[in-house]
């Protein structure tokens, strides 16, 4: 096996610039793994059009970035895999620490692994990913703190991307009442996902200019995938003893805002991080996957498309343009 090759996405840094390069390449370059998995798709998120874009996610060149993948065991040092397997990754770091999902074959660790859920296809987990994962471990948060359909409308920010669309999704299948923030040209798309009303940024600005302080009480829980201070204004609205899932970073790392939201009301702060999910939590997460969110949606809603085309579309996620799923097909 040491000497066949095979087709992946290779990020090149020259002089400075980083460029992406589909090149044919042997497991002998590749990073340090037990399992050999035969990639069949991969998906393209933020972070892999940040990788792409030269936003800081990768520092060592060359890389293959991917921050996730779905495929068949090759083969795998671990009794626990055999050959032939159907196997999802997602998170664990690969596409940023580790070489990722842009490339035909991967070598990866066995414990970075999950069997395929039963009643998913190979294609259906990429068509979700690691924003799909990442949007149910926002859920199950939310209602382990007491969310229930019949407290009051949830507010989904950053709707339109990954995170979000699932997210708005899951939740209107589970029955609740579910706000979506985002463009106005994404309302279509939106409310076929379950969203019941489109609302913008702006919407939720301080009353009063500065640190956001109390303001009326809307949301009993908030997917928040932006951060920033789209969090801050919203962190002002969670009702009494209400919940916001922070998974998002693209609106910045600070928060200003005031002690009031958690001593005055009780509201608590939920920190979602996918990338290193405890294993059970993560296979807990896949089977709701596989249980509760209505695939047909997404099925219609994601796009397909030949590695050859990744840097294009990246570009296109980067810039603000693209929205819902785009699944890579590593053999098209």
């Amino acid at each position: 096996m040491s000497d066949m090759e095979f087709k992946a996405l290779l990020l090149k840094s020259e002089a400075g610039e980083v460029r992406p390069i589909i090149e044919r390449i042997g497991l002998n370059v590749w990073p340090d793994g037990d399992t050999v998995v035969d990639v069949h798709y991969s998906s393209i998120n933020y972070k892999d059009a940040m990788a792409i874009g030269n936003r800081g996610i990768i520092r060592k060149f060359p890389a293959v970035p991917g921050i996730d993948l779905a495929g068949i065991v090759r083969e795998s040092a671990n009794p626990a895999f055999r050959p032939g397997d159907a196997v999802v990754l997602t998170g664990w770091g690969i596409g940023e620490r580790h070489w990722g999902g842009f490339s035909q074959v991967a070598r990866v660790q066995s414990g970075w692994l999950v069997p395929l859920p039963a009643g998913l296809t190979l294609k259906q987990t990429m068509q979700v990913g690691t924003a799909g994962l990442t949007a149910m471990l926002c859920v199950e948060a939310l209602e382990h703190a007491g969310l229930r359909p019949a407290t009051g409308p949830v507010l989904v920010t950053g709707a339109s991307g990954g995170v979000g669309s699932v997210a708005v999704a899951v939740l209107a299948r589970l029955g609740y009442e579910v706000w979506a923030m985002s463009r106005p040209d994404q309302a279509d798309y939106l409310t076929a996902l379950g969203a019941s009303r489109i609302v913008g940024r702006d919407d939720f600005a301080p009353a009063k200019p500065g640190r956001p302080v109390l303001e009326a009480e809307t949301f009993p829980g908030v997917v928040d995938t932006v951060g920033g201070a789209t969090l801050a204004n919203l962190l002002a609205r969670v009702a009494y003893r209400g919940s916001v899932a922070a998974c998002g970073l693209v609106g910045g790392t600070d928060v200003d805002t005031t002690v009031y939201p958690f001593i005055i009301r009780g509201v608590n702060l939920l920190g979602i991080d996918s990338v290193r999910c405890p294993t059970p939590v993560r296979q807990q997460a896949w089977q709701r996957i596989a249980r509760d969110l209505p695939l047909s949606i997404f099925e219609r809603a994601s796009r397909e498309i030949a590695l050859e085309a990744v840097p294009g579309v990246a570009a296109e996620v980067l810039a603000g343009h693209g929205h819902g799923r785009v699944v890579v097909n590593l053999h098209a």
